[in-house]
């Protein structure tokens, strides 16, 4: 079969590459914006822009004394403003030399889809639809921060942005930038003062910090990272001049924590750690060490409603279920620290409804099978929601 005749047979796939061949980078989904627009107005599904240009559909209950669900994906991708040429390799979905963007236009298309057919079904009893497609994802998250969330009713959140046909994540990793600066107080002559005791080489004592300091896997649970430090990077002195005694260095790392507890222990073991040598290395040299929060925690919560529900949908499905969390960033995150209009905080989950392989690369792609069934998923799961 060709692509071609695969789009002909199945509506949901060539909605995924009518979307997939707009290249749409951070900051510039103007074309796919508009296209969802149109689709929507095709289609009778109620949606319309705020002021960052994300799109909020909204469809009403049908019943009362059912409760929404909010469903969200991004429709930017990791890649330039080039044409996008599809391929058919098999049961692959790919892109001619470039990413193809199924991160998340996937996820968009089978919401998007969904949406379509739960709007021109008024038999069907619900408690109404929300959904959110976000700018600008991939490369600072400044579509969802723009949301108005004091609009949305939903509590429960599926972000329809996992890599993985049927896993559910239900925690994931904060992300904090740290910044390590080291001083001392006098440089030197390398021959003529290396003697002096008062003066400290600031690539050394910087080198002797960093291997008191923590370093990988802070703490685990059940096999799965839960806190993390990476180094970054080390700058101090100069590689090609080795007559200076140094006096400046710095190093940076990052923590990740899907633990806001555990996250907080390894930042206060780190302050620790740069006052003890402080205090050693008075009146010679001074470190300072700043954290700055780039992604918050997305902490696991204790209602296990929507996982049990997904796990049973999946599997009566013939779909397995991976219910875990990530040790990375997502939107979920974002949802995971607002609350909504009843000022409920949001229970968001990472949700995978199609199989897409090599994100952010030339080699990405897509199982489309497993998108198909990705929307039978969907819709199992709503229906279940609902029942």
């Amino acid at each position: 079969m060709d692509l071609s005749t695969l789009r002909k047979e199945n509506e949901l796939i060539d909605l995924f590459c009518d979307l997939a061949q707009i290249p749409s980078p951070s900051l510039g989904e103007e074309n796919v914006i508009n296209r969802i627009v149109d689709y929507c107005k095709e289609n009778n599904i109620p949606c319309e822009l705020d002021d960052y240009k994300n799109i909020h559909i909204n469809i009403a209950p049908t019943a009362e004394k059912k409760i929404p669900i909010l469903l969200s994906a991004h429709m930017d991708v990791i890649g330039d403003d080039s044409a996008v040429k599809l391929i058919l390799d098999g049961d692959l979905i790919k892109a001619d030399g470039r990413t193809l963007g199924a991160d998340d236009k996937a996820g968009v298309a089978n919401a998007l889809y969904f949406a379509k057919k739960l709007a021109n079904d008024k038999e069907y009893k619900h408690g109404g639809l929300e959904m959110i497609f976000t700018r600008d994802e991939e490369s600072g998250m400044t579509g969802i921060r723009h949301v108005d969330f004091s609009k949305i009713k939903s509590k429960y959140v599926l972000v329809l942005d996992s890599d993985s046909l049927g896993q559910l994540l239900t925690s994931g990793a904060s992300y904090i930038n740290v910044n390590l600066e080291l001083n001392t107080f006098k440089g030197g002559h390398s021959g003529i003062d290396i003697g002096d005791e008062t003066r400290e080489n600031a690539a050394k004592l910087l080198a002797d910090l960093i291997s008191d300091l923590p370093q990988g896997v802070f703490h685990s649970e059940n096999g799965q990272v839960i806190t993390s430090c990476n180094l970054g990077g080390i700058s101090a002195g100069d590689l090609n001049v080795t007559n200076i005694i140094n006096t400046h260095g710095e190093a940076t790392y990052s923590i990740r924590s899907s633990s806001v507890e555990k996250e907080e222990e390894l930042k206060n073991l780190m302050k620790f750690i740069v006052d003890e040598f402080n205090k050693e290395y008075s009146g010679v040299a001074k470190a300072d060490i700043t954290f700055e929060e780039h992604m918050p925690a997305f902490e696991k919560v204790e209602d296990n409603y929507i996982p049990l529900l997904f796990e049973a949908v999946a599997k009566k499905e013939g779909i397995t279920p991976e219910i875990s969390s990530f040790h990375a960033g997502a939107e979920t995150h974002i949802y995971a620290n607002r609350k909504n209009a009843s000022g409920e905080k949001f229970v968001p989950y990472l949700a995978g409804l199609a199989t897409v392989c090599n994100m952010h690369s030339d080699k990405e792609y897509v199982d489309y099978k497993t998108m198909i069934q990705g929307q039978r998923l969907l819709e199992a799961f709503f229906r279940a929601y609902n029942g």
